[in-house]
């Protein structure tokens, strides 16, 4: 027997992707069988309904072809496969092991099937046209520049040490157990972010996402001490509210990262060495504080992030911690919004429950042309955090999430170590498990604070750092640089990921690369809604195309240092239309196509 289904394709399954409840799905299956077929079946599975299958008959419209409808009545997620019953034998069929989407398997047995994943919304997400069509640019804040005339650092903090000079590489100074003993600053501030918007809009940066400000003990401001207050270390209120005027003033955008789900120990909510003048919760349970926390044996043992002790664990359930960060007035989420904040990305979002999440957009809602953008490491259509299906993309929660993802496909089929096709069926896996605003908004990245700097990733070849720059600035989302990677910054894990922008001694060719691709980017703003579909060459290029009325961009790219001459029989173009893909041949084939090059074609129907 031989079953063929391809949830890529349209033959097989429409519309593709993700589709809002009610919207009905229609589902093609191919069987050829020597025995008479005595059913065809699609079953469907509602998440966390396991025990109740839902077997649907498919109806033969074709001598090898079935067919059926399915309409789902809920948001979340389904699961699929199908089955065929024959005189002779019981067949199904999934998707291959490690559930990615299009062409499937057969499998013999029920319990060995993987199934296919159909995500449904309870609503289609709207996103500001400036995140849309933004170029985003993450500082940790220390790090990036001091705005101080003199240099001077703001407010040193107590039992801290400050560098001698801003091309020291930053480490840690860390006791028996590891705990870090004295924090370690540069004197990077909210002034110097300010003296620099010349610098970020040359490089075609038109959004900011700053890691926290809010005042804290470190120099990462992870262990929140005062939501209220910006850290002195950084500045003042005054200091903010004028570099929020001039961003604002210069066509440019602000994100702020907001930690709610865990506090620092000595924070004014926590407070256990008294430096606030509140009473905190470790302080005594009379404290207002109290309920926010989970003590196990008070005050020493509480619940805190991944065990860390310096990072207690709110409460999130809490009613009045939900008011102090969202429900009122006088929230936090509302005290910076109001202030000129246009978003916030939620640190650690698997651990907030989903209503917290939603009562933060329900808060950001409020405001006209804000986003709320989530850190999740995986496919956060599907995931699972503490036992729990997390069901912030699927309308009212997250707009978008860090795309680590994607930076994992990148820094792979650049280094050699996934092959092109594999490239193509994960991109296209997310492609089908997002929403399309996701997939088209999402908030990519080479990386971040918490990641190995991509120069370090791609073992410092200069030329896979270029094809990385013009990946993230030609596929679908919002590009965001880490700061000072176009400066060709390297550095592995925290903290060597976190030295100070050498503005000194900055690599100008590079940037000058990376203002190229960011302000191709801008040129092209119809490709953030443009129809979009990859592909890939044989086992030596990838590529992709997008095409929106009479406009078209191809990109191809060889990521082999070998020259290739690119063939017919080369070009893998199954989710291309036919007349497209067409076109794409007549451009490619009989064509030399350099080792490490990445090329651009534009309106070539």
């Amino acid at each position: 027997m031989q079953l063929d289904y391809d949830s890529f394709q349209h033959q097989y399954k429409t519309p593709f992707g993700a589709v809002t409840q009610h919207t009905p799905v229609h589902f093609s299956l191919a069987v050829k069988a020597n025995a008479a077929i005595r059913q065809v079946i699609l079953c469907m599975v509602q998440d966390g309904h396991w025990d109740e299958e839902q077997p649907l008959t498919m109806t033969r419209i074709e001598p090898t072809r079935y067919q059926v409808t399915f309409s789902p009545t809920d948001a979340g997620l389904y699961f699929y496969y199908f089955c065929v019953v024959t005189d002779n034998d019981t067949v199904f069929y999934g998707c291959v092991d490690g559930g990615y989407g299009g062409p499937g398997v057969q499998y013999a047995r029920r319990e060995q099937v993987q199934m296919y994943q159909l995500t449904i919304l309870a609503a289609v997400e709207k996103l500001p046209r400036w995140y849309r069509e933004g170029v985003a640019y993450q500082i940790f804040v220390d790090r990036f520049y001091n705005g101080n005339a003199d240099g001077h650092v703001n407010a040193p903090k107590p039992n801290s040490f400050i560098y001698g000079r801003t091309s020291d590489l930053p480490m840690y100074i860390r006791g028996a157990d590891q705990a870090i003993l004295r924090w370690d600053f540069y004197g990077g501030n909210l002034r110097g972010i300010e003296a620099k918007i010349p610098y970020l809009k040359k490089l075609g940066v038109t959004i900011l996402y700053l890691t926290p400000i809010f005042q804290a003990t470190s120099n990462h401001r992870y262990d929140t001490g005062d939501y209220l207050k910006i850290d002195p270390i950084l500045g003042d209120l005054a200091d903010f509210d004028h570099l929020v005027h001039a961003l604002h003033h210069a066509g440019m955008r602000l994100i702020l990262d907001g930690v709610f789900n865990h506090v620092g120990v000595e924070s004014r909510y926590f407070n256990r060495s008294g430096h606030y003048d509140t009473v905190g919760a470790a302080q005594s349970r009379t404290s207002p504080y109290y309920p926010w926390f989970t003590f196990t044996n008070y005050p020493s043992d509480y619940d805190s992030w991944w065990g860390v002790g310096d990072l207690p664990t709110v409460d999130k359930t809490n009613q009045s911690y939900r008011e102090f960060i969202f429900g009122s007035s006088e929230s936090v989420i509302d005290y910076w919004t109001a202030r000129g904040v246009d978003g916030w990305r939620l640190d650690v979002a698997d651990e907030l429950p989903d209503d917290f999440i939603a009562g933060i957009r329900q808060a950001l809602d409020h405001y006209a042309d804000k986003v709320l953008i989530g850190e999740v490491w995986e496919d956060a259509s599907h995931k699972l955090a503490y036992g729990q299906r997390r069901h912030y993309l699927e309308g009212g929660g997250l707009q978008a999430v860090m795309n680590y993802p994607l930076r994992q496909l990148i820094i792979h089929v650049l280094t050699g170590t996934m092959a092109p096709a594999d490239w193509w069926r994960e991109l296209m896996t997310l492609k089908e498990n997002y929403p399309q605003t996701t997939f088209q908004f999402n908030f990519n990245n080479l990386g971040s604070h918490d990641t190995p700097r991509i120069l370090t990733m791609l073992q410092d070849d200069l030329a896979r750092l270029r094809l990385a720059f013009g990946m993230l600035l030609t596929l679908p989302g919002v590009p965001c640089l880490y700061y000072g990677d176009e400066a060709k910054m390297t550095g592995g894990k925290d903290p060597d990921n976190r030295a100070f922008y050498p503005w000194a001694r900055a690599d100008q060719a590079e940037i000058q690369v990376v203002s190229q691709w960011t302000h191709w980017r801008q040129n092209h703003p119809w490709l953030n809604t443009a129809n979009f579909a990859p592909f890939y060459l044989a086992d030596y290029g990838i590529g992709y195309v997008y095409w929106q009325g009479h406009a078209q961009v191809l990109v191809v790219i060889n990521v082999t240092t070998m020259t290739q001459q690119m063939t017919a029989a080369d070009c893998e173009l199954e989710v291309v239309p036919d007349q497209l893909a067409t076109a794409i041949k007549q451009q490619l084939v009989g064509k030399k196509l350099p080792g490490s090059q990445l090329q651009v074609i534009e309106n070539f129907t």
